[in-house]
């Protein structure tokens, strides 16, 4: 599986991809974007060496005769987390201008499954045709909502939850974190 993490805040989503995908047995190659490498810095305490370490192979974005820059290259499915409106766009337009964006595109051409993790609010009309562009050519945006009736007792269940969810997008499942309907506390 393919992993992108861009500059849009929320890399903790991004972490949480790769972690459950490791634990699932899945192979991962990442590839972060400078912004994202950013954002990194401002909202964990993990070097660029930790992340890395983190997937089982890495891209630099610049690198653009990358594997997972190519159609050849076989994968179950790329997912972006977080997705900024700035990677959003080029995606949607066909602007594969460093190796994220292009191994996005190339999973798009290949009909394989990509997923957007797309972090803004509010939206602009802008934004939701970029989003309607990458939905017609068979992405799937899926913004990071909490699920709440999972009643989490932190930051860590709904980063979970909704990295779980996206890597169910690309076929993978994880079987480590509820489901409607399984152990959700009910009121009495």
């Amino acid at each position: 599986m393919v992993v992108g993490i861009s500059g849009a805040t929320g890399i903790a989503y991004g972490v949480k991809v790769l972690e459950l995908a490791r634990a699932a047995g899945v192979q991962t190659h990442l590839v972060v974007t400078p912004a994202g490498q950013q954002t990194r810095a401002y909202e964990t305490d993990l070097t660029a060496r930790e992340l890395a370490a983190l997937a089982d192979v890495v891209y630099r974005p610049a690198d653009i005769g990358a594997a997972i820059a190519s159609g050849s290259f076989r994968h179950d499915g790329m997912i972006v987390a977080p997705c900024s409106i700035r990677t959003l766009s080029a995606i949607a337009y066909g602007n594969g201008d460093n190796v994220l964006t292009r191994a996005a595109d190339v999973t798009l051409k290949e009909r394989r499954r990509l997923v957007l993790l797309v972090r803004e609010t509010p939206l602009t009309l802008g934004h939701l045709r970029a989003m309607a562009g990458v939905t017609e050519s068979g992405g799937i945006i899926m913004p990071p909502v909490p699920a709440l009736y999972l009643r989490p007792s932190g930051i860590d269940d709904l980063v979970t939850h909704t990295a779980a969810r996206a890597l169910d997008l690309v076929g993978i499942e994880i079987d480590t974190v509820p489901r409607w309907g399984e152990q959700i506390a009910r009121p009495t």
